[in-house]
């Protein structure tokens, strides 16, 4: 289905930073992150992984630790183990990647509307995610969404940091016109988790929300979603979504 190239709105000069969450955003292969999960989990500490996390919103660094505390498992909280995780989690995953189609979904209307927003006007996309990078790019590819966005810019769970902080890296290398940093009025976040707009919020971004997770439409208002859409399926709206919410 052919899609408007802009919104029915006058478009001003301005400069975009489009930020996507991927997993439950995007797309969903929750079931074979899990399993790479508790394959890296028992790898590394010896232990089954028997109680899970919901992994809404949450880098792959915080999920190691809550395992750990949701199954009694005691680790040293230092890099060394969490390093290790991270490795056998890519090694894991990378195993599991040709049952991504046929266990993963992507969300409806995800590739339209990021087609969409790549064709506003100097507008960049690039991905705010939990996963390791390798990961990260593995999802994407797999369902073909990597097309329009700049992943290079990316932030990843590679680094143990929180999503807040990796909004705020990327807002801040990233160059937009004239080559300098993008504002956080230029800057917007699409997730579909609560704690996803809360660090948009510390990050410098506008946060704007899909009903696509957990999450109900008052709880991501709370939180400070400025817009709320039902998920990605009307592409139009999508780019409405966004231009008004870097027209403010």
């Amino acid at each position: 289905m052919g899609v408007a190239p802009s919104p029915n709105v006058e478009e001003s000069a301005i400069s975009r930073l489009v930020l996507w969450n991927i997993d439950l955003t995007l797309l969903d292969v929750g079931r074979v992150m899990r399993a790479a999960y508790a394959e890296a989990f028992e790898k590394v500490t010896g232990e089954p992984l028997v109680y899970l996390t919901s992994a809404e919103g949450r880098t792959d660094s915080e999920m190691f630790f809550e395992f750990c505390a949701r199954n009694d498992v005691d680790v040293e909280p230092d890099g060394d183990v969490l390093a290790e995780f991270m490795s056998l989690l890519e090694e894991a995953f990378g195993r599991r990647t040709d049952e991504l189609l046929a266990q993963g979904r992507v969300m409806s209307g995800a590739a339209a509307s990021l087609a969409a927003v790549a064709g506003m006007p100097d507008t960049v996309q690039t991905v705010v995610s939990g996963s390791t990078r390798a990961n990260a790019v593995a999802k994407l590819a797999a369902f073909g969404l990597d097309a329009h966005l700049d992943l290079a810019i990316g932030g990843y769970g590679s680094v143990n940091y929180p999503k807040s902080s990796l909004i705020q890296s990327i807002r801040l290398h990233a160059t937009g016109d004239g080559g300098r940093p993008y504002t956080e009025e230029e800057t917007v976040f699409v997730t579909s988790a609560v704690s996803d707009v809360r660090a948009a919020r510390i990050g410098g971004a506008v946060p704007l929300a899909v009903r696509t997770g957990s999450a109900t439409e008052a709880q991501l208002r709370d939180a400070g979603a400025v817009a709320v859409l039902p998920d990605l399926g009307d592409p139009q709206a999508v780019m409405t979504a966004v231009h008004q919410a870097t027209a403010r």
